[in-house]
């Protein structure tokens, strides 16, 4: 799994993070909305600090962060859709955060294995 794979796909939910983030400004949601922004941009954030970790350990724990971010955000796009708090439709970004999760824990494993293995 390519790195740059990641990096790419997290920069365009950030994108679409922030797109949502601006439309649920402007139906005056304002708590889960900056919940949302700060968690769903974290995740690429995270990883661009990955990239340039240290050290593998680094490497490791910075996707790990990225991968709980991830899990956070899928949280509150669940609970934006089930409140019904917003006619916005959220699938979309359900769908995308659940892919970034799961590269994101395929890339921690594959790194913690190779670094039991030196």
């Amino acid at each position: 799994m390519s790195e740059s794979i990641i990096k790419e796909k997290s920069f365009q939910f950030s994108l679409k993070i922030i797109g949502l983030y601006k439309e649920l400004l402007s139906e005056n949601e304002y708590i889960l909305s900056k919940q949302l922004l700060r968690s769903g941009t974290s995740i690429g954030a995270n990883i661009e600090e990955a990239l340039a970790g240290q050290s593998k350990r680094d490497f490791i724990a910075k996707m790990s962060i990225s991968s709980k971010e991830a899990r956070e955000t899928k949280y509150w796009l669940r609970l934006l859709k089930e409140s019904e708090i917003t006619s916005i439709e959220v699938e979309c970004l359900l769908l995308d955060v659940e892919e970034l999760i799961r590269m994101l824990t395929a890339i921690v494993k594959t790194s913690q294995q190779s670094l039991t293995k030196n």
